[in-house]
């Protein structure tokens, strides 16, 4: 197959090339106008639209159906018989239904005589939202002053002196603030591209819970479990404190990957006033350490319980006022809301474990760095993002908040089971001892018993 095979490659590539334009062409003769060419519709309302069809002549048509590309978030309940055509053009108006938060397009598909199906290539933006409703605005409003609050108190329980024990062991602050804000943020990105690879709001929503700063309820988690808690106060503190550049420096560079791939605009400013309104509390409250000593003791004293309950109140505030999350509630997002905290204990563990830090240290380490302040990354949501990505992205750090505490309940039970089993053990010793030795000197046996009871208990 020599010369004569040369024109025919050439015939074929013609074909090749030809023939997508040729189908262009004829897709392309006929159009679709939507009035509005976007649209906000609210769940479980309608929304009117003008649609304008052209240049149906040219295609033999049966039958124009409307159709959005997800029926979970709209649906459009509209067919157009070929008899309402006149001069291959039709207008007229349909109603599209907001179903459920979300973005999908709508478009239209015609069905010709030889049965085949053409879509247009116009598209109409729907986004569905839920209605504005008073309990938002009291949401975010209480959220704010509630955070507020948290960092008032926590600017004047901050203990400056504490902050100078730095310079002197700085291993273990390193590790916590290292695990807050390089451990954390990067695995939050890759289990949000992992589990939601199509959906930008859950990552967006497992970002921010990645990058938000340890909880307050580190430091009652790290008390319960018998861990270092001038430590976990400590890394607290300096957590809270870096999320000030941190945050904003993460939201910038690897969080505007997921925004711009969403197509979403990365909200500098309210970053930017984010990060201000925390700092005017956290100053308010080291001006009363300074100035009002009796008021600082007793907000010392209620940091602790108070931190908690607002982190819980905030989490709780944001199920009840958002009940619809739950139907977002898929197993994807047990898994995330699992693997994020989770493997967070996990590699603070190891991480402290390979720095040599004695159990203690290990624990608060561990602690801190899987325990995110949720309360922080809802309001950063809420406060930033447009709807309806507000909304779909809060179900991100519900569901961290809910199974954080999971496996630290587990591990404080086992304690206390031990706890439990030595004291049992240490009792029976001394009853087998006293039965045993009852004509020798108990007082003798008393020293000796108590040591067989230290090396049992020893005995892991």
């Amino acid at each position: 197959g020599g010369p004569i095979m040369c024109p025919m490659k050439y015939f074929l590539l013609l074909g090749v090339f030809a023939a997508p334009i040729f189908v262009i062409s004829h897709a392309a003769t006929w159009s679709a106008v939507f009035t509005p060419s976007v649209i906000k519709v609210e769940m479980h309302r309608q929304a009117e639209i003008k649609l304008d069809l052209r240049g149906l002549e040219s295609v033999r048509v049966t039958e124009i159906v409307l159709k959005t590309a997800d029926t979970i978030v709209a649906v459009v309940d509209k067919v157009i018989p070929a008899t309402e055509i006149t001069d291959g053009t039709w207008s007229g108006s349909f109603n599209v239904s907001g179903v459920f938060l979300g973005k999908t397009d709508l478009f239209v598909e015609i069905t010709t005589m030889d049965n085949a199906k053409e879509q247009s290539e116009e598209r109409l933006g729907v986004t569905v939202v839920r209605e504005e409703r008073a309990i938002d605005k009291v949401f975010t409003y209480t959220v704010a002053i509630l955070v507020g609050i948290l960092y008032i108190n926590f600017g004047a329980a901050l203990d400056l002196k504490l902050l100078k024990t730095i310079v002197t062991c700085p291993i273990g602050p390193a590790i916590g603030v290292f695990g807050q804000f390089v451990v954390m943020p990067l695995l939050s990105f890759g289990i949000g591209k992992l589990i939601f690879p199509d959906s930008h709001a859950m990552q967006l929503g497992m970002f921010f819970t990645g990058v938000s700063p340890a909880g307050g309820a580190s430091n009652v988690w790290t008390a319960v479990l018998n861990g270092n808690i001038n430590l976990s106060v400590l890394m607290t503190t300096i957590s809270t404190i870096a999320a000030f550049g941190l945050m904003p420096m993460w939201i910038f560079t690897l969080g505007k990957v997921i925004f711009d791939q969403g197509e979403l605009t990365v909200p500098y400013a309210r970053i930017g006033e984010f990060a201000l309104v925390l700092i005017f509390p956290l100053l308010i409250g080291l001006i009363i350490q300074r100035y009002l000593p009796r008021v600082t003791r007793i907000l010392v004293l209620v940091l602790k319980p108070v931190a908690s309950l607002l982190i819980l109140f905030i989490v709780i505030f944001a199920i009840v006022t958002n009940l619809y999350l739950f139907e977002l509630f898929s197993w994807q997002i047990v898994v995330s809301g699992l693997l994020l905290p989770w493997l967070g204990f996990l590699l603070g563990w190891t991480i402290a474990k390979l720095f040599r830090q004695v159990p203690a240290d290990a624990l608060a380490i561990a602690v801190e760095t899987g325990i995110q302040n949720t309360g922080i990354s809802i309001f950063l949501l809420r406060f930033t993002l447009p709807q309806p990505e507000a909304d779909l992205t809060t179900v991100a750090p519900v569901s961290v908040a809910i199974m954080t505490p999971v496996p630290l309940f587990i591990l404080y039970i086992i304690l206390k089971i031990k706890e439990r089993l030595n004291r049992s053990k240490r009792e029976l010793l001394h009853e087998k001892a006293e039965t045993a030795d009852l004509s020798i000197d108990s007082q003798e046996t008393l020293p000796q018993d108590q040591e067989i009871a230290k090396n049992r208990t020893e005995v892991p």
